[in-house]
């Protein structure tokens, strides 16, 4: 985050844009102008500029505030670069087939998309002992709303299970559950 009257940000700037570039489109920069944009400021919490914020998967993984020497910005920048490994990973999550999905999660056991990924694959089959790993699975991450609908799809046999299916399955619940006092 920058504004044209900064010095420090006409300092920075071409710094990073110079290391980003470097990274051979693995790292991506944004420029927001605060004067044009202080919804985005905003939003970040800005008290001062230039302000520089890596975002991961929707969240700030990491951050400086002020104009930084190259190699304070190389060092930044290397550790948002994703590791041969983790491009790896990214692949076989991309791929989504069950043996892709168990290899990535062999490799990182709580990568959060191979596992939702992985629970709704199990929850759309009817073996036994899927839904106990999808929910197994499920347990190794925190629960998010995302995670909260997968599971319903498994405890209720997956997406293809009809909604008069569903209001059966809870109806029988409830009538079990009013005979017993510990439910």
């Amino acid at each position: 985050l920058w504004a044209p009257w900064c010095g420090p940000c006409r300092t920075l700037g071409p710094i990073l844009e110079k290391v980003v570039d470097e990274t051979g489109g693995k790292v991506e920069l944004a420029k927001v102008n605060v004067d044009e944009n202080p919804q985005v400021s905003a939003a970040f919490r800005v008290q001062g500029i230039p302000a520089v914020y890596a975002v991961a998967g929707g969240k700030v993984v990491d951050g400086f505030v002020g104009a930084q020497p190259e190699a304070q910005v190389r060092e930044f920048v290397d550790r948002l670069v994703p590791s041969a490994e983790q491009e790896q990973i990214d692949a076989l999550v991309a791929a989504g087939d069950e043996e892709s999905l168990r290899s990535a999660l062999a490799l990182q056991a709580d990568h959060h998309d191979a596992i939702v990924a992985l629970a709704e694959l199990l929850a759309g089959r009817d073996r036994d002992g899927d839904a106990d790993e999808a929910l197994a699975l499920l347990g190794r991450i925190p629960e998010t709303p995302e995670i909260r609908r997968v599971a319903a799809l498994v405890r209720t046999g997956g997406p293809e299970v009809s909604a008069d299916e569903i209001t059966a399955q809870r109806d029988e619940l409830l009538d079990r559950a009013k005979g017993d006092d510990d439910a």
